[in-house]
This record gives C-alpha cells, sequence and structure tokens, in this order.
C-alpha cells in the first residue's frame, strides 16, 4: 500500500486558476488520452482524500452522478474546517484536524490498496510533512496559468525524491517520484 498524490500541474506549476478553477485542463487536446490512464490507476485505489476547495470546485462543476461514474463507491475523505453539502450516493466523510489521524482510517479502508491524495497541494504537502507521502505522480499539462493554486507549496529537496517513472498521454508528460524518509 502506498499514499500517492496523483495530479496535474500547469507547465509553471499550478494545479488551479486564480479563480480555483480546472476549467484549463479539460481544454487541451489530448485530455482524454491522459484521463484514459486513470481507469488503471483507481483499479489500485481503495481510498481517498481532497481539500475543500477540490471537493467544492467539483461539487459546482460536475454532475452529482458523474461522482458515481469515476469514483463508485471509493471512501473519500474531505479536508475542511466548513459546512459543505455532500455528493448524493457518494462514501463521503468530511474531516480536520492532522492528517496523521486520519491516515490511520484511510489505510485501514483501503486494505492492501493505495491511498489516492486527489488535489490541494497543501493538503499533500501535509502528507509529505508527516512522512506519510509516498509517490509524488504528476501530469504535467502544456498550458502556463501564471498564478494561482501552487502543485505543491512546500520545500521537498532531490535527496527525498527518486523518480522512477516517465510517460507521455497525448500532450501530457506524466512524471512519477518516490519519495524517502528525511528531512524537506
Amino acid at each position: 500500500m502506498a499514499t500517492q498524490y496523483y495530479t496535474a500541474t500547469s507547465l509553471d506549476g499550478f494545479l488551479a486558476d486564480t479563480e480555483n478553477s480546472l476549467s484549463w485542463l479539460f481544454e487541451v487536446d489530448g485530455a482524454d488520452e491522459a484521463q484514459a490512464g486513470m481507469t488503471g490507476f483507481l483499479a489500485q485505489v481503495g481510498a481517498m482524500c481532497m481539500g475543500a476547495t477540490t471537493y467544492a470546485w467539483m461539487v459546482a462543476n460536475e454532475p452529482p452522478e458523474n461522482w458515481r461514474k469515476y469514483y463508485g463507491d471509493l471512501p473519500c475523505w474531505v479536508f475542511t474546517h466548513r459546512e459543505l453539502p455532500a455528493i448524493p450516493g457518494a462514501n463521503l466523510r468530511f474531516v480536520s484536524g492532522a492528517v496523521e489521524a486520519v491516515h490511520g482510517e484511510m489505510a485501514e479502508a483501503a486494505g492492501a490498496r493505495n491511498i489516492w491524495i486527489l488535489g490541494g497541494g497543501d493538503l499533500a504537502g501535509q502528507f509529505a510533512d508527516a512522512g506519510l507521502l509516498d509517490d509524488i505522480m504528476v501530469s504535467v499539462v502544456p498550458v502556463t496559468l501564471g498564478a494561482g493554486a501552487p502543485l505543491l507549496p512546500r520545500r521537498i529537496l532531490s535527496t527525498r525524491m527518486r523518480l522512477i517513472g516517465v510517460e507521455q498521454a497525448g500532450q501530457f508528460a506524466e512524471l512519477h517520484y518516490r519519495l524517502t524518509a528525511g528531512p524537506s
């Protein structure tokens, strides 16, 4: 079992634009080809989590039935300090506080499968700070945003990261880094 931060980023290192929108991601030629790789990835995921901003964007921009279509009954922890609406039929847990306590619950739910940190660079950074992040998997998109939500607003030195995979999916460059324990 691994805890994996799997996300897409603009070429200049942003997850979302200044309005917290992901619409730029779906406008790229070849996005369907990159999306096709998600099926194999999701088959290995037993639990997932995301931050409140990512969840709120999904609620505002995706039809509720898409949750079931993409994630089925996969348990999802949403880290938040505010009241958020539940998506009907989604297996959700709204939580706050340190990631260490919640990680144990997620690991138990995932069993032998992986934990996916879907969105929130700061949330992924909290897992990295706690020594609980095993992989960073990033699809680099041929778009520059100039500003927005950063990919990973933490200092993680190259001594902690090893490149273990590079693939092309359409116009996306997919990078896979394995993290080791140690100081950032």
